[in-house]
């Protein structure tokens, strides 16, 4: 083994872990220390961010498969509904209140120094109908559904409850994910309309209160600014981001190994990588239905 590190000394460090990684299992079992740095090398590997994200994919696709071909517990669905749905509407429209009201001051303090004020409601429309709304309860939706899922599923992980299932003859991916994703896609939406809502009365109430803007001219510009197409939009946008929070909350916590330290891990990555894929696809999604690309 000295012969060997000596061979080895001159060349780059990936070099010498890449090959102990392919050392002879024989030669593994009788050095533990060495045992022990090939299991947490694959350990951290299976943990990795990038590898993660590729079994969601594939798991995606799983979900997408066993529902075209029916494989749903629909009372779990129903189950779900109500975790996604009334369990999470204080903080969506809290939230969507006040983000109305502090966008209609910053945008209103401008346009009316300007004497635009016609322009105030249609500023609020094109910016937090469009953007902020979508993203602010798909946002909390991660928090709160998403990290529970990761949390909720990484613990029967990590306790052997999905191998339990399995013994059971009961697929984890009918029983588990897809009523979730089901739930999560269309509570998402609904909740959406709800902030959409809510951000508008706020925004009333910011621009009357503050700026002595009459409602019905705040209204009737953000009714000129949006398109009977911008609600499909809006809906398709929280469809997308339901569906996003659901797979990573569920993939993150299929792939969780170890104990409790690390089902907390999951939930709090899983809501990370679900707030930065909501931030992407947005973007993604703005750029292709809004945008019209000048070559």
């Amino acid at each position: 083994m000295e012969k060997i590190r000596l061979h080895l000394a001159g060349f780059p460090p990936f070099v010498y872990v890449f090959f102990f990684w392919r050392i002879d299992i024989k030669c593994v079992q009788k050095k533990p220390v060495l045992r022990t740095i090939k299991l947490r090398l694959k350990t951290n590997f299976e943990q990795s961010e990038i590898v993660r994200c590729f079994l969601a994919v594939l798991l995606f696709g799983q979900v997408w498969l066993h529902f075209l071909q029916g494989k749903t517990y629909y009372r779990k669905v129903l189950q779900h509904l109500v975790i996604a749905g009334p369990g999470s509407i204080s903080p969506v429209l809290l939230v969507s209140g006040f983000a109305g009201m502090i966008f209609t001051i910053q945008t209103a303090r401008e346009l009316v120094r300007f004497g635009a004020v016609n322009a105030v409601g249609g500023a609020f429309a094109l910016a937090f109908c469009r953007e902020l709304a979508p993203i602010l309860t798909a946002s909390i939706m991660a928090g709160q559904v998403g990290s529970a899922f990761a949390a909720e599923i990484g613990a029967m992980q990590v306790t052997e409850q999905i191998d339990a299932l399995y013994m059971l003859k009961t697929d984890p991916i009918d029983y588990l994910i897809v009523p979730r994703v089901i739930a999560c896609s269309l509570m998402v939406p609904l909740m959406t309309i709800l902030a959409l809502v809510t951000g508008i009365i706020g925004g009333v109430f910011a621009a009357s209160y503050f700026y002595k803007i009459l409602p019905e001219t705040f209204l009737e510009s953000v009714r000129n600014f949006l398109d009977p197409s911008d609600l499909f939009i809006i809906l398709l946008k929280g469809f997308i981001f339901g569906v996003l929070v659901a797979v990573i909350g569920c993939s993150w916590g299929l792939t969780t190994k170890g104990g409790a330290k690390e089902v907390g891990e999951s939930a709090t990555k899983a809501v990370v990588t679900s707030w930065v894929s909501i931030f992407v696809m947005d973007f993604f999604l703005s750029l292709l239905l809004f945008e019209e690309l000048a070559f």
